[in-house]
């Protein structure tokens, strides 16, 4: 045997142990709160990288020894060193993203920019959402003039429609109140700017995590105004970014068949998911679409999946192998398998190219290009190298899609069908077919696990569904899309198909089994169970498989922890500006207001019920303190998802007259005691204020303890005077802010008589009414009140238990990628 075989049959040839060390050494990185300087992430690299050659070296001159234990242990050390370059990599990325942050002193100020539309332009009902890429900014200086300011490379901005065109439909805004913009255009605008902010609550979407990923650095609006240079076209569109045009051409093409459509017009809606699988632009599905969609399991089917990529690549090489074959010349230069291989993973390049570059379809092309790379050279990896590879690749690429569900879902998958054997061909149709159900078997019970610790929901329906839908999608619906760029008729055909598979999952949806919720688990009853479900996918026998089974049952079986009896928690979500806080005692929970609601959406469905449903909880009572939209605006999507509860507050009764269920108003004196928990409604008196501010209900909630939280709504200064006339027991551990912290609240005489030693201020990030008042956090700093705003701390959590303090989110789960947080 030669000493080079000698070596190449240890662990140093093993791709995929080298490519799960660099995976580690990625999401290592991934976890660091703080980024370090750019000479501590440069030694880590280049000591690494000498570590690692020294340890190349000395198994190369020690390939010989029967002691191979040192083999190992060299390997080990080489493997750790691997690792530490994969976290310099990661670390350095993230420094360079960093650096395109925007400027703290840009924030909030009129620029003036020339940019180009980077990306196809996204049509919604307030005006124009525009990916922009920066060629030169300017800022105003105090004595006069302009001066150059340095902005990040790509903003992500508004262009409104004005007020008077939101109240008609889509085609006014686009037509009539704003001109067209088009990918490629270079403008000139005058912009407000602030740096990427989002709202950080539990198990909700990270808006910062995405941005970063995106390379934004910063988001804002057009101005526009007296005073103010209106929005210039520069130049046309022209050559650049032509792939971005033609998607734009295509997708607007597909909407203008939609538009001609009755309004809700089920075909019409159809359309939307033609033009998604087409460009790639998920806005342009109905929201109750994607409902559906989710609940039976199949929403991965109307994005750009990396099985639509995987299909045209097969398709592709399929022809240009056939095509190959006609040419002996083509042959004898080129061999057709390879030459059809490589041709098909470039199609699919284009087509995922086409349909928006998104990460699933990033991750199939990673993918295919390997197995090409492989299969070019002659090496036969088995699959779990080839898998571990790919994942490699893609993590040091893109680091921060370790983050996102949809890595996992897919790579999971992928690697559970490879390791199962059903990835080997099958013969015959009823092979296939066999196959087919196999597969879908196979991913739903190894992806199950996943999609309880991501969603908190599996699909009971998406085996069926899905075994239904991916060969209509993928052999009908995405061919007929596809084909209707060359010959438009072929949308309309394609709708067709998409109403008649819908009209089918709706049904399955309506199911009363249809899906499973259950509380998210924590980490380790999460990897638990997802190393039951890979187990129970795997060629094994059944008896082996069947134990799998107590791998799940921590995970099926887990419960929130709930307060102890005669105790409560309060948690004051990130809503913007808004209000929602969740209470609950050992039994029963209540949620006092419901956060605002904007166009296309709610924080009741962005920010409360992706918490609800995380947690398992069943809500008894929905008080609605007041009826401005800021505090009544999510109330539609909780009441939608859990219609069972009592309704009170004056702001529910807008609410429960439109749902015809019966509500109760707040009422000075009214009280209940939950599971030892005492409940007072304080304000407003018998005979008060029936709407705006002055009717807001006021909450006090006092433990067993004696701790206690006071819920004040929108109350000014009269009605604080009003409760101090009252007598009313006033005092509290936590307060929430009065009207947001506005200078008309939070009198003197309130506040020393409610003596709390916290406030929560519910607020936008830099809102427009400049809530919290300054003069308002110095009244309560000055008595040795500690506020905690929810911009900088994200959602607010307290215990009774523990009155004196307050978790922030931001500070529970600190990443370098997110707002600074407060100190």
């Amino acid at each position: 045997m030669s000493t080079t075989s000698t070596l190449l049959r240890t662990p140093w040839a093993r791709p995929g142990s080298w490519a799960l060390a660099a995976v580690a050494g990625v999401a290592l990185q991934l976890l660091q709160p703080a980024l370090w300087r750019i000479q501590v992430y440069a030694g880590c690299g280049l000591g690494a990288a000498g570590l690692w050659l020294a340890c190349w070296s000395m198994a190369w001159h020690w390939r010989r020894s029967p002691q191979s234990r040192w083999r190992w242990v060299l390997w080990a050390m080489g493997w750790a060193a691997w690792a530490c370059m994969a976290f310099a990599s990661a670390g350095l990325q993230a420094l360079q993203q960093q650096a395109q942050r925007l400027a703290p002193d840009l924030e909030g100020v009129d620029l003036q920019v020339h940019a180009v539309v980077d990306a196809m332009p996204q049509r919604t009902a307030q005006g124009w959402r525009l990916r922009l890429a920066v060629l030169h900014a300017q800022r105003p200086r105090p004595e006069g003039g302009l001066v150059d300011a340095e902005l990040p490379q790509l903003l992500e901005v508004m262009w409104y429609a004005p007020r008077t065109a939101l109240a008609g439909a889509q085609e006014a805004v686009s037509s009539e109140a704003l001109p067209a913009v088009l990918a490629g255009e270079r403008w000139q605008w005058t912009l407000r700017l602030k740096a990427p902010h989002g709202a950080r609550n539990p198990h909700g979407f990270d808006w910062e995590l995405w941005l970063w990923e995106q390379g934004v650095g910063a988001t804002g609006y057009v101005r526009t105004g007296p005073g103010l240079p209106p929005p210039e076209r520069l130049a046309a569109a022209g050559m650049a970014r032509p792939v971005e045009q033609l998607r734009q051409h295509v997708r607007d093409a597909i909407v203008a068949r939609a538009e001609a459509q009755p309004q809700g017009n089920a075909h019409a809606r159809a359309l939307g998911v033609v033009a998604a699988l087409v460009t790639g632009d998920q806005r342009a599905i109905a929201t109750e679409d994607w409902e559906v969609f989710r609940r039976t399991g199949v929403a991965h089917l109307v994005s750009i999946s990396g099985l639509h990529i995987t299909m045209f690549a097969w398709l592709a090489t399929a022809a240009m192998g056939w095509l190959w074959r006609r040419s002996q010349r083509l042959c004898l230069w080129w061999p057709a398998p390879q030459a059809a291989l490589w041709a098909g993973v470039l199609l699919a390049a284009s087509y995922a190219l086409f349909s928006g570059w998104g990460l699933p379809a990033q991750r199939t092309v990673g993918m295919l290009a390997v197995v090409a790379w492989l299969r070019s050279g002659g090496w036969q990896w088995p699959w779990h190298a080839v898998w571990a590879v790919t994942l490699a690749v893609l993590a040091l690429w893109d680091p921060w899609a370790l983050c996102q569900a949809g890595f996992w879902l897919s790579f999971v998958a992928v690697g559970v069908l490879l390791a199962s054997g059903t990835a080997a061909p099958s013969q015959g149709l009823w092979g296939e077919l066999r196959k087919l159900a196999r597969e879908q078997w196979l991913v739903v019970v190894a992806l199950s696990p996943l999609s309880l610790l991501f969603f908190g929901q599996v699909s009971l329906a998406g085996i069926l569904a899905n075994l239904l839908a991916i060969p209509w999608i993928t052999l009908v619906v995405t061919p007929l899309a596809m084909l209707g760029v060359v010959w438009p008729p072929l949308w309309e055909a394609a709708a067709f198909c998409v109403q008649s598979m819908l009209w089918l999952l709706q049904a399955m949806a309506a199911w009363p089994w249809a899906s499973l919720a259950r509380p998210q688990a924590p980490w380790w009853a999460a990897l638990a169970a997802m190393a039951g479900g890979v187990l129970l996918a795997m060629p094994w026998p059944r008896a082996w498989r069947l134990l799998a089974l107590s791998l799940l049952w921590p995970a099926l079986c887990w419960q929130t922890p709930r307060p102890a009896h005669g105790m409560f928690d309060l948690l004051a979500l990130d809503v913007g500006q808004g209000s929602a806080i969740l209470l609950r005692t050992a039994r029963h929970s209540l949620l006092f207001d419901a956060g605002p609601a904007w166009y296309g959406g709610d924080a009741g469905a962005r920010a409360v019920l992706p918490l609800l449903q995380a947690w398992g909880e069943r809500l008894d009572v929905l008080l609605l303190s007041h009826s401005d939209m800021d505090h009544v605006g999510g109330a539609d999507s909780v009441l939608a998802a859990q219609p069972w509860v009592d309704l009170r507050g004056a702001g529910a009764a807008d609410l429960a007259s439109a749902q015809h269920k019966p509500w109760q108003p707040c009422v000075a004196g009214q009280q209940w005691e939950w599971d030892g928990v005492l409940w007072q409604v304080l304000y407003p008196p018998a005979g008060g204020a029936v709407q705006g501010n002055p009717s807001s209900c006021v909450l006090r909630v006092q433990a067993a303890n004696g701790a206690a939280a006071l819920l004040t709504g929108d109350i000014e200064a009269p009605q604080e005077a009003a409760l101090l006339r009252s007598g009313q027991r006033l005092t509290a551990d936590l307060l929430l802010a009065p009207h947001h912290g506005s200078r008309t609240s939070s009198s003197p005489a309130f506040v020393a008589a409610v003596a709390p030693r916290t406030v929560v201020v519910q607020a936008g990030y830099r809102n427009r009414f400049g809530h919290p008042a300054p003069q308002v956090v110095q009244r309560y700093a000055g008595l040795g009140v500690a506020v905690v705003a929810t911009p900088q701390c994200g959602a607010a959590y307290w215990q009774a238990e523990a009155a004196q303090t307050v978790d922030c989110e931001r500070q529970r789960h600190r990443h370098y990628w997110s707002a600074a947080t407060a100190p």
